[in-house]
């Protein structure tokens, strides 16, 4: 799995233009590190939610949006072990704004 975290500053000051053009460039990486012509399944996340502690003694607002590690999407992705799933995230476009990926193995699968 990968976790999409920080870039926003820079994407949010982009044209509709610009954004078009940049969210084609996910497509295509995505369609790439599927091994066939679909995207592989994940999606971005809201900026807002709640954070929930101590089995729900405590729950407040967030994540934050100025926070920069917090996870703004995520990927679901096949690869034999985590050294070509991280190979295959060096292409991610969300290196274009100084954002980053945490590459994940999900327990329970191969």
């Amino acid at each position: 799995m990968y976790l999409f975290r920080g870039g926003d500053e820079g994407y949010t000051s982009l044209s509709p233009e610009e954004m078009e053009a940049h969210m084609i460039k996910w497509t295509e990486w995505m369609k790439v590190i599927s091994q066939n012509d679909d995207p592989v399944a994940g999606a971005p996340l809201h900026g807002g939610g709640k954070i929930v502690k101590n089995s729900g003694a405590l729950i407040t607002d967030g994540p934050f949006a100025e926070g920069k590690e917090i996870v703004g999407g995520y990927v679901i992705v096949e690869a034999s072990d985590l050294e070509m799933a991280v190979d295959m995230s060096k292409a991610c476009p969300i290196f274009d704004f100084n954002g980053f990926v945490e590459v994940r193995e999900v327990v329970g699968e191969s």
